[in-house]
């Protein structure tokens, strides 16, 4: 299947083809919910998605190194030495290491804007200091690098119907939609790791602040305040995810089902979330895999269906008899 995507590609290069394996293998093991989706895409635009998010992930677990023994020093040297592979590959248009070598690859072959990735880079370093958010602005301004460039970045391989710079804040509002839902949910982990993505202004409007949320993450014990400051986030995700949805019709409709998709998934997550009692101190919310290929049904019912509606409104080239072949010409005529 790896080789099918890259021939649609038109990735020929040995090198290249194994680069890009290599942020595929990346995908499939760590964005379950995110590679399932990218499932739905056609095969030729699989291999870019595969490098983007394979990028984005390796930089991630360089500065979430929990448990690996790195000092906060191994990590913002290994973030630099990263942040420098990658400022070569793209103006290089190619490197030595695979994952930047396919991204540098893909930020070619799409025309995506390099600020996108410096914006990225510059959210992980703030990741190594930051361990907390004053009020909510803070974390739109964190995110604006570490999530809605990804919505950016990903634009120009989605394609769009209407201008990119139409479409643009939503793609960038779906990338925080899909943060805030992750931060959501993974809300014990990154305490684990010292950091509160719940803006403070939040909490403190319910009555909850960093201390109650370690209190209850050691004790195992939940807390009516915690439960209304999760439900608020809840609720200003799910606005996000209003903002986002308007984009998905200004998608080229080969990549709507792959994006609706995602989309419904991620809404699940916060489902999950509240069918769970707002637990997420303690436990990650999951949605059953059962759900989870349900969806995944439905959005590949929508392939096909774009697939025959792309066909009906193309018609087939004319026919020139002088070429057609005689047995063809024969059969045709009975």
């Amino acid at each position: 299947m790896t080789g099918r995507e890259l021939d649609a590609a038109g990735i020929a290069d040995p090198d290249l083809r194994s680069a890009y394996a290599r942020c595929r293998t990346l995908n499939a093991r760590h964005g379950k919910t995110y590679f399932l989706a990218t499932r739905l895409l056609p095969v030729d635009r699989r291999p870019a998605v595969h490098a983007l998010y394979g990028f984005a992930r390796w930089a991630d677990d360089i500065v979430d190194a929990l448990g690996t023994g790195d000092t906060r020093g191994d990590r913002a040297r290994q973030l630099a030495l990263l942040e420098g592979r990658l400022e070569r590959g793209l103006r290089e248009g190619h490197s030595t290491e695979p994952v930047v070598h396919a991204l540098a690859d893909t930020a070619r072959r799409h025309a995506i804007d390099h600020r996108h990735f410096t914006d990225f880079m510059a959210a992980m370093r703030s990741d190594l200091d930051v361990t907390d958010y004053a009020t909510y602005a803070d974390l739109r301004a964190y995110m604006h690098g570490s999530a809605a460039v990804i919505g950016l970045q990903m634009l120009p391989v989605l394609g769009s119907v209407v201008p990119r710079a139409e479409a643009a804040p939503h793609a960038a509002a779906l990338g925080v939609a899909f943060q805030l839902t992750n931060f959501l949910r993974d809300v014990g982990e990154d305490l684990d790791r010292g950091r509160v993505y719940l803006p403070a202004d939040l909490l403190a409007a319910h009555g909850a602040d960093r201390e109650l949320l370690l209190w209850s993450r050691r004790t195992g014990r939940g807390d009516r305040r915690i439960t209304d400051a999760l439900r608020a986030a809840e609720d200003l995700t799910r606005g996000v995810y209003r903002e986002a949805a308007p984009g998905i019709a200004m998608l080229d409709p080969a990549s709507r089902p792959c994006i609706r998709t995602a989309f419904v998934l991620y809404g699940g997550i916060l489902d999950a979330i509240a069918e769970g009692g707002y637990t997420v101190v303690h436990r990650r919310a999951v949605v059953p895999l059962r759900r989870r290929l349900t969806v995944a049904g439905d959005g590949l019912v929508r392939v096909l269906r774009a697939r025959v509606a792309a066909s009906a409104a193309t018609p087939p080239p004319p026919v020139n008899p002088a070429v057609v072949p005689t047995a063809v010409v024969s059969e045709e005529s009975r």
